[in-house]
């Protein structure tokens, strides 16, 4: 549609030409997200939404030259990702959940891999690389979406500590999943299966967990020992390092990046690094989300003569959208019922297991890049169709989750409230008391304000960064509780 305009500025590959197309999916993506938003709906569903509209079967405003050489935007997207998911590996948080969690995190992701296995090469009949490889990103489910459903319903308690374990778990089941897979499908496609195929991805894949470990702490040496104002570029620096050496080796550097953050967090308990890349990194998602709608191929999920070998593409789909959920809540019900867990988690941890965007796009993405043809497009388009359902009906089934096991409503702000009663409660009540309490909590306020500057010399960058963070964060507290006096009138 804007072909006209791109030749006179040099070219769809013209500097001029490149500016624009970002610039129109920053925008276009954008605009979508209000709304999604007066549809409840996460930004994610509104960034893909966007990208199918001025794809290449609609509006055609991004020329594919553009978005063929936009693959980096991908593995930087994902670092970010993986980082940020660091961050809820607290080792007091896993010795608290111990072994439980991580059985149940075996059991849902595993059984999710395994029934849209055998519903792929066994039912189906389809091709034995194209069905592990979706088999393996079967098991990954969206944090994002997930967290997002969770501060804004402000739930707590032991179905949220758990359900937060299993998320940040699950992605690590499916990323070495998801290397297995794609090393023995290599090994099928090339019509040669050696161990030197299987096994050198995952030690690729370990030396970047090494990396990422020694990139943990080198990041806290520097924290300490320079000014704060250049913790973003050390930080972005060394998730770039992880990129590109996975880049090299042709593995996904998710993991690496995760290893990264988790040192990071349990070595230094600092979450303002996590705030300022999380303030920072909302532009490079939405780049990432945008170009994978650009990517979808609209007229192949409808077009019937379009197969997967000889079934029709909207029909595995279909199948691989049920079929998914099913496994995943069937996983999560018998690893709590193995470990015992309370009736609340067990029938409703999998509701809010549902989301898959972010990390399982990535991963498409990665893996059509590295099968290449109708095969890497193919998967790359079945993921992103139903990761657009996932994300329209996920978050409705996790908010229903948290609300059905009691981590948020009424019963939950009872039971909170009569527990915060009996730890503030004094034996004798009076009014001086209590107003002698609320100074003192004002002054401890105020010494720790000036503590926290002491400690942090910060730049205005950082500032800017960190303030607009709260600010966030103390919009979505008083938009909870105009809700909440609302409802109580």
């Amino acid at each position: 549609m804007l072909d006209g305009l791109y030749a006179q500025l040099g070219g769809p590959t013209s500097v001029a030409a490149v500016i624009i197309s970002v610039a129109l999916m920053l925008i276009v993506g954008f605009l979508f997200t209000r709304i999604t938003k007066l549809l409840r709906l996460p930004n994610v569903t509104g960034y893909i939404l966007a990208g199918i509209v001025i794809g290449p079967y609609c509006l055609d405003f991004v020329p594919q030259e553009i978005s063929a050489g936009m693959g980096f935007i991908s593995d930087i997207a994902l670092a970010f990702i993986a980082f940020s998911v660091g961050e809820y590996f607290r080792l007091s948080v896993l010795k608290k959940n111990g072994k439980k969690v991580v059985v149940i995190t075996l059991f849902e992701a595993l059984l999710a891999s395994v029934v849209v296995f055998v519903l792929t090469f066994f039912i189906l009949r389809l091709n034995f690389a194209f069905s592990m490889i979706l088999a393996a990103l079967a098991s990954a489910t969206a944090p994002a979406s997930t967290l997002m459903t969770i501060r804004q319903t402000k739930a707590r308690g032991h179905f949220v500590d758990t359900l937060l374990t299993v998320v940040a778990l699950d992605d690590v089941v499916s990323l070495v999943a998801f290397s297995v897979a794609v090393s023995v499908s290599l090994g099928t496609l090339g019509s040669a299966v050696s161990a030197e195929t299987i096994l050198l991805p995952i030690a690729w894949n370990l030396a970047l967990i090494g990396i990422g470990i020694l990139l943990g702490f080198a990041l806290k040496f520097l924290m300490k020992r320079h000014s704060t104002d250049n913790r973003l570029i050390v930080a972005i620096a060394f998730l770039f390092v992880i990129c590109g050496v996975g880049a090299a080796v042709e593995v996904s550097p998710l993991l690496g990046c995760m290893a990264m953050g988790t040192v990071y967090i349990n070595s230094t308990d600092d979450e303002k690094l996590f705030k300022q890349l999380n303030y920072f990194s909302p532009p490079i998602l939405l780049l990432f989300f945008v170009k994978s709608g650009l990517d979808f191929r609209l007229d192949a999920l409808f077009d019937v003569h379009t197969m997967v070998g000889v079934v029709p593409l909207i029909v595995v789909g279909v199948l691989y959208f049920a079929v998914r959920i099913g496994g995943k809540y069937l996983g999560a019900f018998l690893g709590c019922l193995v470990t015992k867990q309370p009736r609340k988690v067990r029938n409703c941890l999998g509701l809010a297991l549902v989301p898959q965007a972010g990390v399982a796009i990535g991963l498409a993405a990665m893996a059509a890049r590295i099968l290449g043809g109708d095969m890497g497009s193919t998967l790359q388009t079945i993921i992103l169709s139903s990761s657009i359902l996932y994300e329209l009906i996920g978050p409705a089934l996790a908010k229903l989750s948290l609300y059905l096991s009691g981590s948020y409503g009424a019963k939950a702000e009872a039971a909170e409230g009569e527990k915060e009663e009996l730890k503030t409660s004094p034996p004798v009540s009076t009014e001086g008391v209590s107003t002698e309490v609320a100074t003192l909590e004002a002054r401890l306020l105020e010494i720790e304000r000036e503590l926290e500057k002491k400690r942090y010399a910060r730049s205005p960058e950082e500032a800017a960064f960190l303030d607009a963070a709260d600010e966030t964060e103390s919009e979505m507290t008083s938009d909870y509780m105009r809700r909440k006096f609302k409802n109580r009138r």
